[in-house]
């Protein structure tokens, strides 16, 4: 018998889409060709006339635009007053409630909902208005975001209901939401001043429309998904089409809609850092002037109320979503929802515990006899008396907060104006600003810090951005029409393929051939460096968990920071020009690649590592020829969310020096030209859905590929 030569390899393989020789060896052949075709045609290539002259897209829209506005003013002023008067009254109330109340009102909601943490961290992120000397433009944001919020919640629920009733309006609804989702924030300021004028009504119509969208996916999502079962017993039960609405339907979707809800709120406060632009206020405005001032400490506590308002609202509507079980009911079960589980082994928890039990028991029994005497006094009308005790039972921290606020009011009404609150007390105001301002000021003229940037600036600049530019610009047209679209057809297939062609040539007919190019050069070069810095910190978090406890707080900081804030600092360190706007297009669009690399990673099975160590695979091993292409799913789709995030920011680098669609949706607002804003808008548009399809393709094809359903 003899011995076999078949030696067991030292690393199990595995296979990965697309990783082959042929696809290197083509993507050379591609690069050489395209070489050559430089040398042949080394000029600036321009989009032939004969086809823009025939596409006036800019003067279809101007035409239309000044159409609606001489056949709908009765209509855009109707609601324009509606939602002006709505807006005042609003924020005149904020402005002149005392500043307890506006506090009890938000926390209260929060301890009953989501316990103790949740309402800590509600009172620090109110208090950090106040502290910062923003109270009155928080207000101001406030206001705007409820208004906003609120016609989001009529309409999108509305729109919503009849997609979940019908297929033919689905599809009708479903490509304009998906335009609206990655136009843009800029584009929608344009056709907002022109129906509306400048002032914050415009800008709330601007931040409504922006942030419509997911409450009417998510509604039609959750209708969608109600149990047939329920649906059918309903209807045994003889319920009309509306009673199977209203009490079925909706109420079990309800997880869905508040998912909406809360999507709505971050979506709006994403774009209240914009309201500036079209006369609006609130912390935007405070951003924005610290911005034309230079002041990255101003900015930066601008930046954190903004944060704070979007994390405040996040988990709170989080929390409302979650089912009623998990909620706090009352005295006697505070325990479970005050602290954590794992706290009861400690002294200080237990300390901490007892005498808030004590307190509660002691107030909760007082208000339940005084409910029992308001019901046994309402005995003509006894469903006052049960309400009020029903309220008290299962949601008594809102009880008592409606209680407390009406006794601030009164306070405040009646009570001598010694006595009374009013505004938030000078004594509790802080500022960083002036520290922060400090050490920037120390970095921009230290020699190192000045040496490191410059040469960062220079490497991005004549090394990546400026050579991708020129060869993307000095290819003709037409092959780089043909290579993108057989690129994407090799990848996604023909119908993507299709669509980059379709879009490549909007852009090319629109006369915006030489700026969609550099777009798309600084958007590769962008999600390039972030890849490169992105994954290796991805790596790192996933093998470290003191690493990874450092960088999830940075990186949830990053993601709900204003792309504004990022601006100044960056112009600060590398100045007003191009390589700017890239550098500040990675610090904002880096944070998904990280956290999907750690997803990825700490998804693989441990049983997988640990045959690899029995083969005797080495650590670096196991991490490129096992882990990183099972946790490649999850980084592709980092790859998707950075590519989005960088598009999303290209309007927002021309502020800094930024060039190319960006530039031309910001000029376009500037001279209230909406047709080439909206040329621009869509051009981004166009390129954010076709890298969306095709990295969403290359990850279906990944996961097949190693038998992931």
């Amino acid at each position: 018998m003899t011995a076999t030569t078949e030696q067991t390899p030292l690393v199990p393989r595995i296979k990965v889409a697309g990783a082959d020789v042929t696809g290197v060896l083509a993507g050379l052949a591609i690069l050489a060709v395209s070489v050559l075709v430089l040398q042949l045609f080394g000029a600036k290539q321009v989009f032939p006339e004969a086809i823009t002259s025939r596409f006036p897209f800019v003067e279809w829209v101007n035409e239309a635009e000044d159409w609606l506005k001489d056949n709908l003013r009765w209509l855009t002023r109707a609601i324009s007053d509606s939602v002006g008067w709505a807006l005042v009254t609003l924020e005149e109330f904020l402005w002149t409630t005392p500043w307890i109340v506006v506090l009890i009102a938000l926390v209260m909601p929060a301890l009953a909902y989501g316990g103790l943490r949740l309402a800590l961290l509600t009172t620090f992120g109110v208090m950090m208005w106040g502290a910062f000397g923003m109270w009155y433009e928080a207000m101001s944001t406030l206001s705007m975001m409820g208004v906003a919020v609120a016609l989001c919640v009529v309409i999108g629920v509305g729109l919503g209901v009849l997609c979940a009733q019908s297929d033919r309006v689905e599809s009708f609804i479903r490509p304009v939401l998906d335009t609206m989702q990655v136009m843009p924030a800029f584009v929608y300021l344009m056709p907002a001043i022109f129906f509306f004028g400048i002032g914050a009504t415009s800008a709330t119509m601007a931040v409504m429309i922006y942030a419509l969208p997911p409450m009417i996916r998510l509604t039609n999502l959750g209708l969608r998904q109600v149990p047939s079962t329920m649906i059918e017993a309903g209807r045994s039960f003889g319920a009309t089409r509306a009673q199977m609405l209203f009490k079925v339907e909706i109420p079990q979707a309800m997880p869905s809609i508040m998912l909406g809800v809360n999507q709505t709120i971050m979506m709006a406060l994403a774009l209240a850092v914009l309201a500036p632009f079209v006369g609006g206020g609130g912390l935007g405005a405070e951003v924005w002037r610290a911005i034309t001032k230079l002041k990255v400490g101003w900015s930066l506590e601008g930046g954190l109320c903004i944060v704070g308002m979007a994390i405040i609202f996040d988990r709170l509507s989080q929390a409302m979503s979650r089912p009623r079980a998990l909620s706090v009911l009352g005295p006697g079960e505070m325990r479970f929802r005050l602290l954590p589980q794992h706290w009861d082994k400690y002294a200080l928890a237990r300390a901490i515990e007892t005498p808030i039990d004590l307190v509660w028991s002691s107030v909760g029994k007082a208000v339940m006899r005084v409910v029992e005497t308001i019901g046994r006094a309402f005995d003509a009308v006894p469903a006052i008396g049960n309400v009020l005790a029903d309220g008290v039972r299962n949601r008594p921290y809102l009880v008592f907060g409606v209680v407390l606020i009406a006794v601030c009011l009164l306070i405040e009404t009646y009570a001598p104006r010694g006595w009374r609150i009013g505004a938030y007390p000078g004594a509790l105001e802080f500022s960083i600003r002036e520290t922060v301002d400090h050490v920037i000021q120390w970095l921009t003229v230290n020699p190192t810090f000045i040496a490191i940037t410059k040469a960062i600036r220079a490497v991005t600049y004549l090394y990546f951005l400026k050579p991708l530019d020129q060869f993307l610009t000095h290819l003709p047209w037409w092959y780089v029409m043909a290579v993108f679209s057989g690129l994407v057809w090799l990848g996604a297939g023909w119908r993507l393929a299709l669509a980059t062609f379709l879009a490549l040539l909007f852009c090319g007919a629109a006369g915006l051939w030489s700026d969609t190019m550099y777009t798309m050069a600084g958007t590769l070069v962008s999600v390039g460096v972030c890849l490169v810095i992105g994954i290796p910190i991805g790596i790192l978090a996933a093998h470290s968990r003191p690493m990874e406890t450092a960088v999830r707080p940075v990186l949830d900081l990053m993601q709900t920071i204003p792309t504004f804030v990022y601006l100044i600092p960056a112009l600060f360190f590398f100045g007003g020009n191009p390589t700017t706007g890239i550098i500040a297009t990675v610090v904002y669009a880096i944070p998904p690649i990280i956290r999907t690399t750690i997803l990825g990673l700490q998804q693989v099975p441990a049983e997988i590592e640990e045959v690899s160590r029995s083969f005797g695979a080495r650590t670096w091993q196991s991490l490129a020829k096992i882990k990183l292409p099972l946790a490649s799913p999850s980084i592709l789709l980092g790859v998707n969310q950075t590519f989005i995030m960088a598009l999303a920011m290209q309007t927002v680098t021309p502020l800094i020096g930024g060039l190319g669609l960006g530039k031309e949706v910001y000029d376009a607002m500037n001279r209230s030209n909406t047709g080439a804003g909206l040329a621009a808008g869509i051009g981004i548009a166009l390129m954010a859905i076709v890298l969306d399809r095709v990295t969403h393709a290359m990850t279906a094809k990944q996961r097949a590929a190693l038998g992931i359903n």
